[in-house]
């Protein structure tokens, strides 16, 4: 397994917050028993949102993992408004850049391209 798949479901609660991922059942096998090489990779969607519509790379994640910006500022704990003026930054600072990828699920470095 040389790559995170796309082929992931998702469960959402009556709320719309994920709460299960669903994998395919080899690559919890290589999970479970520490056999998986996690990539930290940059999806063909997100990628276009940030080279063809000019998307931030924090919003392109936002709009790629469906959550609204309010979402995102209740993960940081900051408000909306507070939230938005880091995700029209096109380069985020490294505390930043860590916290935003946590909220979203994802490695920091991903945020940085």
């Amino acid at each position: 397994m040389s790559a995170l798949t796309e082929n992931v479901q998702i469960i959402r609660d009556a709320s719309g917050h994920p709460v299960f991922a669903v994998i395919p059942y080899d690559e919890y096998q290589a999970l479970k028993h520490g056999r998986a090489r996690i990539e930290h990779t940059i999806p063909n969607r997100v990628a276009e949102l940030v080279l063809k519509e000019g998307f931030t790379p924090a919003k392109a994640w936002r709009e790629y993992l469906q959550l609204t910006q309010t979402e995102v500022a209740f993960r940081l704990g900051v408000t909306q408004s507070a939230y938005a003026q880091l995700e029209a930054k096109p380069k985020l600072r490294k505390p930043s850049r860590e916290k935003i990828a946590k909220a979203f699920g994802i490695a920091p470095e991903q945020l940085d391209f």
